[in-house]
């Protein structure tokens, strides 16, 4: 069983942001929403305490065809459609993964925190646009 780990008042921050927010939003967002809300925090302390948030096991991370990396809550099950040409993303609707169970026996005692599922091609536009 996973307990929440222990985080800093930074870190609390960006996860309540992330959570009142219904898509994924970038560093760069989260560090503009900061600012507005007056809760400034510098660039790198964003990118840093995203990080940790990463390795706690409480959001997860999305990188972008264009490098830009998304960031949201890891209890939304949300996975993409995105097109290697003109970087569209779209939200599948379900997870074909939900029904798949870890092993009940586990030799190296890993504890699972998220899973991540994407799948790339082209969009109808890009694709109509080759034909």
């Amino acid at each position: 069983m996973v307990t929440k780990p222990d985080i800093t008042k930074r870190q609390e921050q960006l996860l309540e942001e992330l959570k009142k927010c219904d898509d994924e939003l970038s560093g760069q967002e989260l560090h503009r929403l900061l600012i507005i809300e007056g809760k400034s925090m510098g660039l790198t302390t964003v990118y840093r305490n995203l990080q940790t948030l990463i390795k706690h096991g409480l959001i997860r991370s999305r990188h972008l065809p264009t490098g830009e990396v998304l960031y949201t809550p890891v209890d939304r099950d949300i996975h993409h459609l995105t097109c290697v040409q003109c970087g569209e993303t779209s939200k599948m609707e379900g997870c074909p993964v939900k029904d798949i169970h870890s092993p009940k026996k586990n030799p190296k005692k890993f504890q699972l925190l998220f899973h991540t599922l994407e799948y790339f091609g082209l969009c109808q536009n890009c694709y109509q646009a080759q034909s």
